[in-house]
């Protein structure tokens, strides 16, 4: 049954992952989160990293700045101090690499301060 719907061309997993990170990347969410969602839902290993691949780093990039964007503002209405750890944690949490987040975290927070 499966073998048959496979080979007529409605299940395609490779479609699928690389649709998923299409639409979990506009959203915001980084390459670790996006692996793990794949990984659970039974995608095979090749047909993430493969799905994953198109991404660049600049993109990557950007896509934690809009989300860290979005969310500094809500972090600083509280306790303006642990606005930085709370971001820190919001964008790891999203999946962002930590090199690329601390690297985030540093710009937002430096702009925030300067306002």
């Amino acid at each position: 049954m499966v073998a048959d719907l496979t080979a007529r061309g409605y299940l395609d997993d490779e479609a699928f992952a690389r649709h998923w990170v299409a639409i979990r990347a506009a959203r915001g969410y980084g390459p670790a989160r996006l692996r793990a969602e794949l990984r659970a839902r039974g995608i095979a290993a090749p047909l993430v990293a493969a799905a994953l691949a198109g991404g660049d780093d600049d993109s990557e990039l950007e896509r934690a700045r809009a989300a860290a964007r979005r969310r500094l503002p809500a972090l600083q209405r509280g306790d303006r101090a642990r606005a930085a750890a709370r971001l820190r944690d919001h964008l790891l949490r999203r999946g962002f690499a930590a090199s690329m987040v601390a690297r985030v975290v540093r710009e937002c927070v430096g702009l925030a301060v300067e306002d």
